[in-house]
């Protein structure tokens, strides 16, 4: 049983940043796919972010680009996403995700049912 515990969020200002990280245990770090997802009050759970198996390719949401950067420490079992000027529409409870299958083409790892293991998320909140 994959458990994957969030870390790292908290209220922060406009232009700020904020260093998210999801540690898993119980299943096989490496051979996963690890993706970051954000569900703001009133709307769908979104995709933010995914990152390959070797960590050599990641894939991002428009809303996100240039400013969010996801990796991965295999030997922690630890993926991190640092988020950078950062805006009051980033704010939403963010959620870590993962798989042992899909692709490593990431255009098609940006749905929810893309992923297998999900945690219960952190909550990051930008003040303007």
């Amino acid at each position: 049983q994959v458990q994957l515990t969030e870390s790292g969020g908290g209220l922060v200002q406009a232009g700020g940043s904020l260093k998210l990280s999801c540690e898993a245990s119980g299943g096989t770090f490496g051979m996963a796919i690890w993706g970051w997802f954000r569900q703001a009050p009133g709307n769908e759970r979104e995709f933010v972010a995914t990152i390959s198996r070797g960590g050599g390719s990641t894939h991002y949401a428009d809303s996100v680009k240039g400013r969010f950067t996801i990796s991965r420490d295999n030997a922690k079992s630890t993926v991190y996403l640092q988020m950078h000027g950062l805006k009051p529409e980033d704010t939403a409870v963010y959620y870590c995700a993962g798989t042992n299958g899909g692709s490593n083409w990431l255009m098609t790892m940006t749905t929810r049912d893309a992923y297998d293991y999900w945690g219960r998320g952190t909550q990051v909140t930008v003040s303007s």
